[in-house]
């Protein structure tokens, strides 16, 4: 099973706003001269993902792109440490693994700021080696199948055997040009609509919703 991971497994950004970040992220643009490279709408967004990816897009060749990147993970591992824990996950991930299943991480996110939650909250050795996050290519973000095809090549496990759980429009189209079958998490309606728009067909309020039903299935207690 693939895990997206901000979302699915924790909420990163607990307490460590995203919006924060972006903010300060087109700030620190500004103090390096840069701040015209970025549309309008991008300057005001909440999410430096969003802007990361942007900026690549329009100065791919710039080493800001490297620089950004680098800072964003800086920020990202001080979120880590706030995150706050997805009600159900941990259960989840210990259940799937006591049957031998193989689990993997494909994120957006920073590897680093992954490892960091999974080792503080004893989850890590369920993972390792298979912790796939964000690149120093930020064109190969999901939408893009990137960090997904890694995951399977290193569980080596085949597409329709997988599972991903993911709570983005960015992970229904990624997981569907990896050929992998897609379980949305959605924590309101809102998510649920998003969701279903971009294509998802089965969608979950709760993760205990998943380890209650590979119970049912398997018989478990």
């Amino acid at each position: 099973m693939i895990f997206d991971f901000d979302g699915p497994v924790c909420a990163l950004f607990a307490g460590y706003p995203a919006s924060g970040i972006a903010e300060s992220l087109v700030d620190l643009l500004e103090q390096r001269g840069a701040p015209r490279l970025l549309p309008e709408q991008t300057r005001h967004s909440r999410d430096p993902l969003e802007i990361l990816k942007v900026l690549a897009e329009v100065a791919p060749a710039s080493p800001l792109v490297r620089n950004m990147e680098e800072w964003l993970t800086v920020e990202e591992l001080k979120a880590a440490v706030s995150a706050t824990p997805t009600l159900g996950a941990a259960s989840l991930i210990r259940e799937l693994r006591g049957r031998d299943r193989k689990l993997a991480v494909a994120s957006n996110n920073s590897p680093r700021a992954l490892k960091t939650y999974l080792a503080r909250h004893d989850l890590l050795a369920y993972f390792e080696p298979h912790i796939h996050g964000r690149t120093f290519d930020p064109a190969l973000l999901k939408p893009h199948p990137d960090s997904i095809c890694r995951a399977l090549k290193s569980t080596g496990t085949e597409p329709d055997r997988t599972l991903m759980i993911g709570d983005t429009p960015a992970d229904v189209i990624a997981a569907g040009q990896a050929g992998v079958p897609f379980l949305g998490y959605a924590r309101n309606r809102r998510k649920e609509d998003l969701l279903l728009r971009s294509g998802a067909s089965d969608v979950v309020g709760a993760i205990s919703e998943v380890l209650a039903a590979l119970r049912a299935v398997t018989g478990g207690d």
